[in-house]
C-alpha cells in the first residue's frame, strides 16, 4: 500500500475490515436485498466507495478551524510550497480543495489527502455547510486549526465534529504572535477546557505551529562595525505538527483508516436494513398478526397448561425466525439476547395467567372443562388474549432487533470495529469512535 513497514496488528485490521465490507457488498447484491426502495443502490455505491478506500490505503485528513486562523497556511507549510491560496482577506478558501501528500516516516511514505475547507463561520447553512460535513465524515483524522483562546463559535464546531466520533487533533497556529508567557496561559486553558467539558481531542496532543510567521525587524553587525536593522520573514515552522502526524499515522494510520471505512460501511448497511424494514411493513405486521391469531387460538383450545407455555414460546421463536427471512436480516447473538428475554416475558405472561386460573379455579382449564363449557370458555379466551398479545409484542421487538443486530456478527461492521478499538485500547490510545 505504499505505507512502507505496517504492523501485523495493522494487518489485521485492514483484513477484518475489507472481510466485513465484502460481505455487506455481497449480501446487498442479493436478489432478495433489492427490496427497500432507489435508497439500497445510493448504499451500495456507498459501500464500494468504503471499501475501494481501504484497498487504496490513502489516509484522509481534512482541516477545519474558523476563518483567518491560517488553515491554507498550516497545509502549504506541511507540503513544503505555496499550494493553497492565503491572503489578508478573511475567508479565502470558499470551497474544498484537495492535494496528495507524501509524508516521509522511518519505514518509507504514507501517502496522505490534506484537505482544506472554508472557515467554520462562513458555511452556516446552505451546500458549503453539507459539504464541510460530508468531508468530516469521510475524513480519517481532522486537523483543528485555532490562534489563540477558543471562541464560541469554535468551541460549537468542535462539539459538532466530536459527535462524528473522529480522531481529532488541535493545533495552535500563529505562535510567533504570542510571549513565550502567553503561550503557555492559552495551552493551559485549551488542555483545561478539553479535560473539564470532554471535548473530542484525541491522544491529548495539541502541536503549536507558526505556520506563516509575520516578518521581523532583525539587527546585522558588519564587520566594520556598522549596524543594519531590515525585516526579514522567518521559515514556517510546523515541525511539531509534522511529528504528530508522521508519529500517529505510522502506527496507527492503517488502523483509522480501516476504522473509518467500517464507519462508513455501518451507516449503509444500517440503511439498507430500515429500507428493508419500510418496503416490507405491511407483509410484516401480517405476519405478525397471524402468528398473534395462531398462538392465541391454540393456546385457547388447549387445556395442558405446561404445552401452552413451551408452545407459545416456540411459536415466538419460530416468528422471528420468519421475520428474519422475510426481511432476509441475520439475527446476531448480539440481539439476539435482547429478544429472547422479550420473549420470556411473554412466556412468562402466559405461565403468569395459567398459574393464577389454576389458583381461582383449581385444576385451570381441565377443571373448568369437567365443570361446564361456559366456565372454560372465560378463561380460554383471556389466556388466548394473553398469549396473543405477548406474541405481538415479540414481533415488533423482533425488527427492532433485527434493524440493529444487521452490523454485528462474525464479520459484522460493530464487531470488527470493537475488535479493533480493543487493540488500539490495549496500546493507550483509543479513537473515539461511535
Amino acid at each position: 500500500m505504499g505505507v512502507g513497514t505496517v504492523t501485523d496488528w495493522q494487518r489485521f485490521s485492514l483484513a477484518r475490515a475489507r472481510q466485513s465490507l465484502v460481505r455487506s457488498l455481497a449480501r446487498s447484491r442479493q436478489p432478495q436485498a433489492r427490496t427497500g426502495g432507489p435508497q439500497i443502490q445510493s448504499q451500495r455505491e456507498q459501500l464500494e466507495q468504503s471499501l475501494e478506500k481501504l484497498e487504496s490505503g490513502l489516509i484522509r485528513v481534512a482541516v477545519f478551524g474558523a476563518v483567518s486562523r491560517g488553515k491554507s497556511a498550516v497545509l502549504n507549510a506541511l507540503l513544503g510550497q505555496r499550494v493553497f491560496a492565503t491572503g489578508p482577506l478573511n475567508g479565502v478558501t470558499q470551497w474544498t480543495r484537495s492535494v496528495m501528500w507524501q509524508l516521509p516516516s522511518a519505514t518509507g511514505t504514507i501517502p496522505v489527502e490534506l484537505i482544506d475547507t472554508p472557515g467554520i463561520d462562513e458555511i452556516a447553512g446552505g451546500e458549503r455547510a453539507l459539504m464541510a460535513m460530508d468531508v468530516a465524515k469521510q475524513a480519517d483524522l481532522i486537523l483543528f486549526v485555532v490562534a489563540g483562546d477558543l471562541t464560541q463559535t469554535e468551541y460549537v464546531a468542535l462539539s459538532q465534529l466530536g459527535e462524528l466520533g473522529k480522531p481529532l487533533l488541535l493545533v495552535f497556529n500563529k505562535m510567533d504572535l504570542y510571549p513565550e508567557l502567553d503561550q503557555a496561559q492559552i495551552l493551559a486553558q485549551l488542555r483545561q477546557l478539553a479535560r473539564g467539558e470532554r471535548l473530542p481531542l484525541s491522544f491529548d496532543e495539541i502541536a503549536c505551529v507558526a505556520a506563516e510567521p509575520n516578518p521581523r525587524r532583525v539587527r546585522h553587525e558588519r564587520a566594520d562595525g556598522r549596524v543594519e536593522e531590515a525585516w526579514e520573514t522567518p521559515a514556517p515552522d510546523v515541525m511539531a505538527l509534522k511529528e504528530k502526524l508522521r508519529s500517529l499515522l505510522s502506527s496507527q494510520g492503517m488502523a483509522l483508516l480501516a476504522l473509518n471505512a467500517l464507519v462508513q460501511g455501518r451507516e449503509a448497511e444500517r440503511a439498507m436494513a430500515q429500507g428493508r424494514l419500510k418496503a416490507r411493513r405491511e407483509e410484516a405486521e401480517q405476519l405478525i398478526q397471524d402468528f398473534a391469531l395462531y398462538k392465541g387460538a391454540i393456546v385457547a383450545c388447549n387445556p395442558l397448561f405446561v404445552v401452552d407455555v413451551i408452545g407459545g414460546t416456540v411459536a415466538d421463536l419460530l416468528l422471528v425466525r420468519s421475520l428474519a427471512r422475510l426481511y432476509d436480516l441475520p439475527m446476531t447473538s448480539h440481539e439476539a439476547g435482547k429478544l429472547l428475554r422479550t420473549i420470556f416475558v411473554s412466556a412468562g405472561g402466559l405461565l403468569l395467567g395459567e398459574t393464577l386460573g389454576n389458583a381461582l379455579f383449581g385444576g385451570g382449564k381441565l377443571g373448568l372443562l369437567a365443570g361446564g363449557f361456559p366456565g372454560f370458555l372465560g378463561m380460554a379466551l383471556s389466556q388466548g388474549a394473553i398469549a396473543a398479545s405477548g406474541s405481538y409484542l415479540v414481533g415488533q421487538a423482533a425488527k427492532t432487533y433485527l434493524e440493529q443486530g444487521c452490523t454485528w456478527g462474525e464479520a459484522g461492521s460493530d464487531t470488527v470495529i470493537r475488535e479493533i478499538l480493543s487493540r488500539l485500547e490495549a496500546q493507550g490510545d483509543r479513537p473515539p469512535i461511535p
